[in-house]
């Protein structure tokens, strides 16, 4: 390839998709044909402690292909989108110096698109006082009251943002306390430093919610009662950020005697549909920059076909601006 030839920027593949759909597997397959290291996007693989339900990839699959962000922070240090970012960007650039290409995997939809769009996430606060003068109010009054506070200086994002959701509410009024704007006047935007090719995986609303209510089962099977039972005994609070990952409180109330486990499983099987739903909003079937694949035997071919051509355009030692 000529040097006029050679692509501007390095290279970004990103696979994603909604939950359950076999992004695990394939982006392990596809790392194995090429130089790939795969760098997670799913916010609940940050932390340590949430393996079973969280559908983490286990110690034999992370040892198989380098993983990147998957038990890097502990349920009392929850990551921020900017931390995220921050992170995520350090790893893209330790696996471009290595001269491997970086795969961007997940569901999480705000995470992905933070990376993709070139987001700037606001800055985090040097001290945690403000943000526990909130929590103190917010246990004090309730989360009604703390989201009556964010209405009145931000009604946008008072809009956008669930009262229950503590975490995020906290963080708008964090936000506009230390920048002086809103948060919802906070997201900037810039040109990606990357050559982005965006694979989607897909598959039927009746076939994934089958997928879905198989994996629940299968994690019951693995000794999901006992995870949550581990994470009660240590005293954590199921309504923190982390623990908001579907499921976990579910499993608690079960595992607590407050529902049945069948009733937990009905509960995770519902809200894991309302959740795809969601996903769905963050990466559209009309997005003409999303390469759509539904996951059936032989896609894997499919995708080498189409990955192969650009990944031998990206050869170690590429333009990294």
């Amino acid at each position: 390839m000529s040097e006029a030839a050679k692509p501007l920027f390095a290279p970004l593949l990103a696979l994603i998709g909604p939950t359950a759909v076999g992004k695990t597997s394939l982006a392990l397959e596809l790392a194995a044909n090429f130089n790939l290291e795969i760098i997670s996007a799913d916010s609940r693989l940050f932390y340590c402690g949430l393996d079973i339900g969280t559908a983490k990839p286990s110690k034999a699959e992370r040892e198989r292909v380098p993983h990147h962000l998957i038990d890097v922070t502990t349920l009392d240090h929850p990551w921020s989108l900017a931390d995220f970012h921050r992170e995520a960007t350090l790893a893209i650039e330790g696996i471009h110096e290595r001269g491997n290409i970086p795969m961007l995997v997940g569901g999480s939809g705000q995470y992905i698109v933070a990376i993709l769009e070139g987001w700037r996430p606001p800055p985090r606060a040097h001290s945690d006082a403000y943000r526990k003068e909130l929590e103190q109010y917010a246990a004090r009054e309730g989360s009604g009251a703390l989201h009556a506070r964010l209405v009145n200086v931000d009604p946008v994002s008072a809009e956008r943002i669930d009262h229950r959701n503590v975490r995020r509410v906290i963080r708008a009024l964090e936000i506009l306390m230390l920048t002086g704007k809103p948060a919802s006047e906070q997201r900037i935007k810039e040109s990606p430093p990357y050559d982005i090719l965006r694979i989607g995986l897909t598959l039927s609303r009746p076939s994934l919610y089958g997928r879905i209510d198989d994996r629940i089962n299968a994690m019951i099977e693995a000794g999901w009662e006992s995870e949550v039972r581990q994470l009660i005994e240590q005293g954590y609070d199921f309504k923190s950020s982390p623990l908001s990952a579907i499921g976990y409180r579910e499993i608690a109330q079960a595992v607590q005697g407050e529902i049945s486990l069948e009733q937990a499983v009905r509960k995770i099987q519902r809200l894991s549909r309302k959740f795809v739903r969601r996903q769905a909003n963050w990466f559209k079937a009309d997005d003409e920059r999303i390469h759509w694949f539904e996951n059936h035997e032989g896609v894997l071919e499919e995708i080498i076909t189409l990955i192969e051509p650009w990944i031998q355009a990206h050869p170690p030692g590429v333009a990294r601006s």
